[in-house]
């Protein structure tokens, strides 16, 4: 299951999870268009895909699309966190709704697919979490509560790993550094200050992203379950 799979860098790892032969959910909040892109393009390859209609944010929306994903293929090996948002301006100007909207969606909503996954997870689960290098250190102006949230994320899967390990549950948080993505564009206005601070000297793609993580899945055992 991989949320925010409708687009983006969500949409790469639905589609790289299913040419490896994973059948895969995806959930989206708003636009069902995107969703059923993604789908027909895993179907047309030869895979399985079931979109699921349910924001991140709403705690009874995404704990019912575990248990939908469960309902449909019969079991849930791999969650993928990948639902977030970041609404970038001066923390001054950043209104509290503001705040809490990225607290939900990036934090909480994090949690709660989490905890709904576990209940349904056996011996050799991944869980994923689709981080950010600024949830490690904060190099561009206008990211402060998206970097606190990821800065949680981070937090929230080294603490989560040694509960689990034991279990032969991986967990993992991906922390790419800026992608051009539609929250993110490379020809928006705060590109410019994100791709200072790259060593290429430009953002990267969502195409590319999935190699990052590839390897997380796999199903062999690893030497220490409990990974961050």
């Amino acid at each position: 299951m991989v949320t925010g799979g409708s687009r983006g860098i969500g949409a790469a790892i639905a589609k790289r999870l299913a040419a490896d032969g994973a059948r895969v959910a995806i959930t989206y909040a708003k636009d069902a268009n995107s969703a059923s892109a993604v789908v027909k393009a895993i179907v047309e390859a030869g895979g399985k895909a079931l979109p699921i209609k349910a924001d991140a944010a709403d705690i009874k929306a995404i704990q019912a699309a575990v248990e939908e994903t469960v309902e449909v293929f019969g079991q849930l090996d791999v969650l993928v966190n990948n639902a977030g948002t970041a609404i970038p301006k001066p923390f001054e100007e950043t209104t509290l709704e503001e705040i809490d909207h990225m607290i939900n969606l990036n934090v909480r909503g994090t949690l709660v697919a989490t905890q709904a996954a576990l209940k349904h997870m056996k011996s050799g689960g991944r869980i994923i979490m689709i981080g950010s290098c600024v949830g490690e250190r904060t190099m561009t102006p206008g990211m402060v509560a998206y970097s606190a949230t990821k800065g949680a994320v981070k937090m929230f899967t080294q603490g989560l790993s040694r509960e689990v390990g034991s279990r032969a549950i991986t967990v993992n948080n991906v922390q790419p550094g800026p992608i051009d993505t539609d929250l993110n564009p490379a020809a928006g206005d705060w590109a410019k200050p994100q791709i200072a601070n790259t060593a290429l000297g430009r953002l990267g793609t969502s195409t590319r992203s999935h190699h990052w993580w590839r390897s997380l899945p796999a199903r062999k055992p690893r030497t220490s379950p409990a990974r961050t």
